[in-house]
């Protein structure tokens, strides 16, 4: 629940003349289901529309379209989704107490911030720290020695700190014999992980996922991955140890990534895309397609040339 006045002032913003700035907001809502108490979003002339004919306490307008007859209930943004989706967050972190379900296993050595919810049959082994307002689903399983930060999100069936798959093999035998897999794994503030997911902790160092980054459901990343902040991985992708995706990169789903490779800052990798191990691929805002991955135009071309003949 929250203030009017307090939902304006997230987004930076003061309420229109005559708004109550005392009115109570507790959900937000899609317009036909909106009451007083709910906030609604609009990015285009006809859903303002229907939005100003709905009961909603508060519109959040994209700040380009003209606002008829100015209603005091509107706040005008610059991308009224996105400004819809942080007062959905902050009105949700609200309501969340910390709480451990009873099924839940944790280890006497865990720490587990304020605000952090663990639910029913999740493990937790030693010396795991859990920052503020976390979110942990069912059936999660967060092995030793890894550190999520705050406001981190995981979806049920994830596993987070596992022994990665890495082996020496003796070329006399050709037995197979796993290599230490020692070290950590580091996950930032604002991440969420989605069902099902697995995170290999570091063999000798760390795997690290940076702020702001969103997995979605069945990722898999190899030991001593590096993944940078606010990077967009799509499921079913799998990323082989020691690989590193730098910031803002997106990857969309089925990407196949080797070991050693490089995912630039910006670049995106569309779906079924699969990065050779030890590639480096750079460019900001550069779409790379295909197995092999190469750039989008060089891909296209070589299916036209494939039709050709």
């Amino acid at each position: 629940m929250a203030k009017a006045s307090e939902i304006a002032a997230w987004l930076g913003l003061e309420l229109a003349a005559g708004a109550d700035g005392e009115a109570e907001l507790v959900r937000v809502s899609a317009i036909e289901a909106a009451g007083a108490d709910a906030v609604v979003f609009a990015t285009d002339a006809k859903t303002l529309a229907l939005a100003l004919e709905s009961s909603a306490g508060i519109v959040l307008a994209n700040r380009s379209l003209t606002v008829p007859d100015r209603d005091a209930r509107v706040l005008c943004v610059p991308d009224a989704r996105f400004a819809f989706a942080k007062v959905a967050k902050r009105l949700q972190k609200r309501a969340i107490l910390t709480s451990i379900h009873p099924s839940a296993v944790v280890d006497p050595s865990a720490t587990i911030g304020q605000g952090t919810k663990i639910g029913p049959h999740s493990v937790l082994g030693e010396n795991v720290v859990i920052g503020r307002e976390c979110e942990i689903g069912p059936n999660v399983t967060i092995y030793s020695d890894t550190t999520l930060g705050e406001r981190v999100n995981v979806q049920a069936g994830a596993v987070l700190g596992s022994k990665g798959f890495g082996y020496a093999r003796d070329s006399a035998t050709g037995e197979y014999t796993l290599f230490p897999q020692q070290g950590t794994l580091v996950i930032e503030d604002d991440v969420d992980i989605g069902a099902n997911t697995t995170i290999d902790r570091g063999a000798l160092g760390e795997t690290r996922i940076g702020a702001g980054s969103k997995l979605d459901n069945l990722v898999h990343i190899g030991h001593n991955c590096v993944i940078g902040r606010n990077v967009i991985i799509a499921a079913q992708t799998g990323i082989s140890g020691s690989s590193v995706v730098e910031d803002g990169a997106i990857l969309g789903g089925q990407v196949g990534i080797g070991e050693h490779a490089l995912v630039g800052e910006g670049v995106i990798l569309g779906g079924g895309a699969g990065d050779l191990s030890g590639k480096k691929m750079h460019g900001p805002g550069e779409v790379f397609w295909g197995r092999p991955a190469r750039p989008l135009k060089e891909y296209l071309k070589d299916l036209a040339r494939l039709k050709r003949r």
